[in-house]
């Protein structure tokens, strides 16, 4: 999905204005990001800039911040550091092309990510239990 993270991100910021927030924060990845640009620093720093630019808030001096936790992390860090917190793997979704039945595809990259992820972590994908 061309521009996902922009799109998360727009509708983020215009919320975060209207709450009185300043920071945001997404689980974008740039070891893993499956050629997404806008999951790398570079981007995410920009945005902040035009989140700094775009808004009222910003204008006025207050600092929006995009924190992005997972953004220097290996999927398998990822799928560890859920699972250490106790993160029910069962209720995530990585596929872009899921079967009818709601299944993951297991062929789109995001899939093959996710597989390489918890395999290298050790962990089993409770979406692929059979």
């Amino acid at each position: 999905m061309p521009a996902r993270n922009t799109i998360f991100l727009s509708l983020a910021l215009g919320w975060a204005e209207v709450l009185g927030a300043h920071d945001i924060v997404i689980g974008v990845n740039a070891l893993d990001y499956s050629g997404y640009p806008d999951c790398r620093p570079e981007f995410v720093r920009a945005f902040e800039s035009l989140a700094n630019l775009a808004t009222r808030a910003g204008v006025e001096g207050a600092r929006f911040h995009v924190h992005t936790p997972l953004i220097s992390m290996s999927k398998a860090e990822i799928i560890r550091r859920g699972t250490e917190l106790n993160l029910d793997y069962g209720l995530t979704h990585s596929c872009y092309d899921p079967l009818p039945s709601g299944r993951p595809c297991e062929r789109c990259d995001s899939c093959v990510l996710r597989a390489r992820g918890f395999e290298a972590a050790g962990v089993s994908d409770p979406l692929l239990v059979r």
